[in-house]
Formats: C-alpha cells, sequence, structure tokens
C-alpha cells in the first residue's frame, strides 16, 4: 500500500464518519422531543456535514482522478464506505442517540486532538477547525447522557440500554489496521492504542456521573473500516441519502 492510498484511505474514513453520523443526526429534524433538541440536533447535523465536505473534498485532490467531495458522498456504494459501524446504527429512541453521539465525541474530541498535530498541513488545520465544533458536540451530549442517566427510573433504564446496546461497537475504533499503522508511522495519526486510554478515563467520568454501568463486552466490531460488514441500515439511510443525485445523474442546481 503506497502512502497516497493510504491517506486516501483514511481521509475517506474520517469523512464518512461525519457523513453518515450527520445524516442519522438529521433524521431528527422536525421529530425531536422539543423545538430546543431539534435545533441543537440540526446544527450538530450540519456541523458534522460541514466536516464531511473538508475531509471528502481533501481525498478527492488526494486521489487525484477528479471526484468532488459531492462525488464521493453521492456516488459510491455501501460496499465503499469506511465509517465505523457505530455511527451508522439507527436512532432508535432520544436516548439511544445520544448515547452514540456521546460514544462518538468522546473519541472524535480525542482523535482531532491528535490530528491538529499531524504532520500533513491540510489535515491539521481541518483538525483544528473541527475540533472547535465537536467540543461542544461533546459538551452538549456528554451532559445529556448525565442528566438522562441520573434522572427518573425511566430515562435511567433506556439510557442503560442503550449504552448495553451501542458499547460492542466501541472497540473498532481503537482496532488499528494496515493504513493506521501506516498513518501513524507518516506522523498523521495517533497511535489507536494510547487514544484508547484517553478515552476510557473520559468516558468512565461520564458514565459514573450518570450512574450507568459500563458493560462487561468490550469485543471489537471489526469491518467497518473496510467496508466488508457494514450493516443493512447504512444500504437502507444511503437509498435514502443518494436517491435524487442517482435519479438525475449529473444534474446541478
Amino acid at each position: 500500500m503506497t502512502d497516497q492510498t493510504a491517506l486516501f484511505e483514511y481521509l475517506l474514513r474520517l469523512g464518512d464518519n461525519t457523513l453518515v453520523l450527520g445524516h442519522r443526526v438529521s433524521e431528527w429534524c422536525g421529530h425531536a422531543p422539543v423545538l430546543e433538541e431539534d435545533i441543537a440536533l440540526a446544527n450538530t447535523a450540519l456541523d458534522l456535514i460541514g466536516q464531511t465536505q473538508m475531509w471528502l473534498g481533501l481525498a478527492g485532490e488526494v486521489e487525484g482522478a477528479g471526484r468532488s467531495a459531492d462525488d464521493l458522498a453521492m456516488l459510491r456504494d455501501v460496499w465503499d464506505f469506511r465509517n465505523l459501524l457505530l455511527v451508522e446504527q439507527p436512532n432508535g429512541d432520544f436516548g439511544q442517540t445520544l448515547m452514540r453521539q456521546c460514544l462518538f465525541d468522546v473519541f472524535h474530541v480525542e482523535l482531532l486532538t491528535e490530528l491538529t498535530r499531524a504532520s500533513d498541513g491540510n489535515i491539521a488545520a481541518i483538525a483544528a477547525k473541527a475540533l472547535k465544533e465537536v467540543t461542544y458536540h461533546l459538551d452538549r451530549s456528554s451532559e445529556t447522557v448525565i442528566g438522562l442517566g441520573d434522572g427518573t427510573e425511566e430515562s435511567h433504564r433506556r439510557m442503560q440500554a442503550a449504552l448495553d446496546l451501542l458499547w460492542p461497537y466501541v472497540g473498532e475504533m481503537f482496532t488499528p489496521d494496515a493504513v493506521d499503522d501506516a498513518m501513524h508511522a507518516a506522523r498523521i495519526a495517533p497511535d489507536l492504542t494510547a487514544l484508547r486510554s484517553r478515552f476510557d478515563i473520559r468516558i468512565n467520568d461520564i458514565l459514573t456521573e450518570a450512574t450507568l454501568t459500563k458493560p462487561d463486552s468490550n469485543f471489537a466490531q471489526s469491518g467497518g473500516k473496510t467496508g466488508f460488514r457494514h450493516t443493512e441500515h447504512l444500504g437502507h439511510m444511503l437509498t435514502q441519502m443518494q436517491w435524487l443525485q442517482r435519479a438525475y445523474p449529473g444534474a446541478t442546481w
């Protein structure tokens, strides 16, 4: 694997994570429990899609095949996506959505913090801009998880159920492969083992304050990075997200 091939793959991962999660969160628009949450979730989705534009735009430049960020987002099939399995999981109830967001936000903040020191100046600049937004995302998601976890009996039950459901997907975030190793060797990406230790410290503090019990199971879900084990959830989501572009290929507005 050449350095440029690994870099392209790595950028796809960064962009696909924010694209898929951004679309998932946008599904709450007009359906959130209260107006304030509706607006907050819509803003989070917009932030993530904005980050996608930067990551996939840079990926297109690195690839050098003339594909734009829109091309990479709208014209790839499900098996070509490189997102983490966590971000494509269905919204479920409001508690499940916020637990998914919190788990990813903790990982995202730690990852972007390291990427601001990347040897690649473009990656460092994008990470610095995104980190400002994601820091707010984590503040909000963690506060909500704490409030619901340490709230009523019903809200606590729902948050524990959400944590039990989503925790098995955490391991994939910290399971390196050849692309991660190549990017770490190039001083672009961090050591995922070291990143995991910082993730654990931060998420343990949140879960303790939320009076939630971290599940014992922590197996690594693999395959999201390679595109071979996406669930049916992503295929359904892409059908909705890509319908207009595929129905009217090449159309511009």
